[in-house]
């Protein structure tokens, strides 16, 4: 329990909190804006996933779709001040995870998400942060190890999928050739070329993602190599077949030592510092 509860400075919680809830405008407007399509779709096509119909949550409109659109956007910024912390984030998680549901009840389930979800449920209960604030918290601490679990826990289950669904095949078929070929970069065409490169690459991913639970048990300087490899591992894969993991990276800034990039401090100490009196010039 002491792992799940080992304290961070605030001053990480706040740089995170932050970070998590600027993104929410952003995924709103540039990376799910086509969710707002989905208030135009005929009523019978929307099939709410288990959580969706145990809440009785209500089928998408355009009036639905859009008031959740409209009122995130602004909340979200007010919750990156980290005012109100507990009402504005239960509000945005509440109105995020919606916008999720009315997502992925069409037929696609992007697993991408879960890691954000997660996040933005377990940060109204990380208590007051101020940004530069040293103090140790334990409830900060156990938002960010949440937040940890799940984007560990999307890889590895990700793989026992793989195994599960697609078998030994998905290793050695022609699972990344057929991804390749169907909407690959130009980069992915050319290592078509390459002999038993998309089968060694399958082989790579599994094992990757069964081994990310390894970044807990290693010391830090080691973590956040692992943690480099998996924001490479997420360029590549846009490089190569354009497939975007944009919210799940968000969450995974989780694992990094935030509170040591401090703009807001900086801001400030600019404001605050007194200007420097050019010596005059002598006289010729």
């Amino acid at each position: 329990m002491k792992w799940l509860f080992a304290p961070v400075p605030k001053a990480r919680v706040a740089a995170f909190r932050t970070l998590l809830y600027l993104f929410v405008p952003l995924d709103l407007v540039f990376f799910s804006a086509w969710i707002k399509s989905h208030g135009n779709l005929p009523g019978n096509l929307y099939q709410p996933l288990v959580v969706g119909r145990l809440l009785h949550l209500p089928t998408p409109t355009h009036l639905l779709v859009n008031s959740i659109y409209y009122a995130l956007i602004p909340l979200s910024l007010l919750a990156a001040t980290g005012r109100a912390h507990r009402l504005l984030g239960w509000t945005v998680f509440a109105l995020y995870f919606e916008w999720m549901i009315i997502a992925m009840s069409y037929g696609k389930i992007d697993h991408d998400r879960y890691a954000i979800l997660v996040a933005l449920a377990v940060l109204p209960t990380a208590g007051k942060a101020r940004h530069g604030d040293q103090t140790p918290s334990e409830a900060g601490g156990f938002a960010l190890r949440a937040t940890q679990v799940a984007v560990i826990a999307t890889y590895f289950l990700a793989s026992i999928a793989k195994l599960r669904y697609g078998g030994l095949a998905w290793l050695t078929g022609a699972t990344l050739t057929r991804s390749f070929i169907r909407r690959g970069t130009m980069l992915a065409q050319w290592l078509l070329k390459v002999p038993y490169f998309t089968t060694a690459s399958q082989f790579g991913i599994v094992a990757f993602e069964i081994f990310s639970p390894v970044v807990f048990f290693v010391k830090p300087k080691w973590r956040y190599l692992i943690v480099a490899g998996f924001y490479v591992f997420h360029l590549l894969t846009f490089s190569l077949i354009t497939i975007s993991f944009i919210p799940h990276q968000i969450a995974m800034a989780a694992f990094l030592p935030l509170e040591k990039v401090t703009p807001i401090r900086w801001l400030r100490r600019d404001r605050t510092t007194p200007a420097v009196l050019e010596p005059a010039a002598a006289e010729v």
